[in-house]
């Protein structure tokens, strides 16, 4: 059973930064992609903001591209995204999800909250 559980989310000023963490458990193979998306408030589709390919190639929201970073550590089965200079727009649950032998998996999400 793949388990994803996200941390480290909560309420920062404008410019503040978060690292968002995902612990995952259950999948057999380390090497895995893994993606961050988020949930603004009021809307109803998840939006894509980092992606880390099994290789490690990494790819970014434009939205976001020189602010976050994704990384990964295999041998914690942990996923990360680091986000510095945050903005009110960042403002959303951020979720972990990751594709594994053709199901996708999702965590329960972490609230990120940018206000003064």
């Amino acid at each position: 059973q793949v388990q994803l559980v996200e941390s480290g989310g909560g309420l920062v000023q404008p410019g503040g930064s978060l690292l968002l963490s995902c612990a995952a458990s259950g999948i057999s193979n380390s090497i895995y992609s893994a993606n961050w998306y988020r949930q603004a408030p009021g809307k109803q589709q998840r939006e894509l903001v980092a992606r880390i390919t099994s290789t490690g190639f990494t790819n970014y929201a434009d939205s976001v591209r020189g602010r976050f970073t994704i990384s990964r550590d295999t041998a914690s089965s942990m996923v990360y995204l680091q986000m510095n200079n945050l903005k009110p727009e960042d403002t959303a649950v951020y979720f972990c999800n990751v594709p594994v032998s053709g199901a996708t998996y999702w965590g329960q999400g972490t609230q990120v909250t940018v206000s003064s």
